[in-house]
């Protein structure tokens, strides 16, 4: 791709992290946005702080837990823009706890968002860009779609599922000349594990000491946005924690013995 200027780009979990940071760097490149997450006094402060105009942005709340007006959204991005050129599929979260500890309901919960309602937003933008015949999907997975870890196991899950639907559907519309990137974040600081939620359903409410020394949203924005100029198909953004999706593919026995060692949070 040689140039993002003008294109239509459509951000879920815009409203703060590594949404937040890609509207930013989306912008830069004189793209218009649509962004989309749950609160929309937040989506309301990332477009003014951009300096967006309702020309060039859109704020279209979102709840991927309720996919029943996925369609409607879609359609309203389609009467203001004429065409969606990307989706970037960054809205989630997060968890932190044991799986004795928590229930079938909040593992229902995390799937629901993470996958489900990933799922349905893309399966209704697809038909445009099959009737484009052009179009970015970008899917913000994690290393934990690579291998599990402590406190995370349905997050986990629904990041390991994602791999999985999204390598499929980039196979079938390879030759429509429709891309699709995986991203798969490390350690980011973000507001990630302070908004996950436990086995109650409750917010951890507590930054995670690895997470508060990761790599900033802005550098992993920064990537990004590189990897889809280059139409990469799979990155990794991350510091040393990268290390670990290696040494599990060539060396498994050894893997689980480091990664049984590491701290849990």
């Amino acid at each position: 791709m040689d140039s993002i200027k003008n294109k239509v780009v459509w951000i879920t979990g815009a409203s703060s992290g590594i949404g937040e940071a890609l509207a930013f760097e989306f912008a830069k490149e004189g793209a218009k946005l649509i962004l989309s997450a749950r609160r929309i006094d937040e989506l309301q402060r990332v477009k003014t702080s951009l300096n967006l105009t309702e020309e060039n942005c859109l704020v279209l709340p979102l709840d991927l837990a309720n996919t029943s007006r996925i369609d409607e959204l879609t359609n309203k991005v389609i009467a203001k823009f004429g065409r969606i050129d990307m989706l970037v599929n960054n809205g989630g979260f997060s968890q932190r706890s044991l799986v004795k500890d928590t229930s079938i309901d909040i593992d229902r919960k995390i799937m629901e968002v993470n996958f489900f309602g990933t799922v349905a937003l893309t399966k209704s933008v697809l038909p445009f860009l099959l009737q484009q015949k052009s179009g970015n999907i970008i899917v913000i997975s994690s290393i934990s779609g690579k291998f599990g870890f402590y406190f995370r196991s349905a997050y986990s899950a629904s990041k390991h599922a994602l791999h999985g639907f999204f390598e499929s559907l980039r196979m079938e519309i390879y030759n429509d000349n429709i891309k699709v990137l995986i991203v798969c974040p490390g350690k980011i600081h973000t507001n990630i594990s302070v908004n996950a939620i436990t086995s109650d359903g409750g917010k951890h409410n507590k930054m995670d000491e690895s997470t508060e020394q990761g790599t900033s949203a802005g550098e992993c924005a920064k990537q990004i946005i590189k990897a889809i100029k280059t139409d990469n198909e799979e990155i990794f953004i991350g510091g040393n924690e990268l290390r670990a999706v290696w040494i599990k593919r060539f060396f498994p026995k050894l893997f689980s013995r480091l990664i049984r060692k590491q701290k849990q949070e």
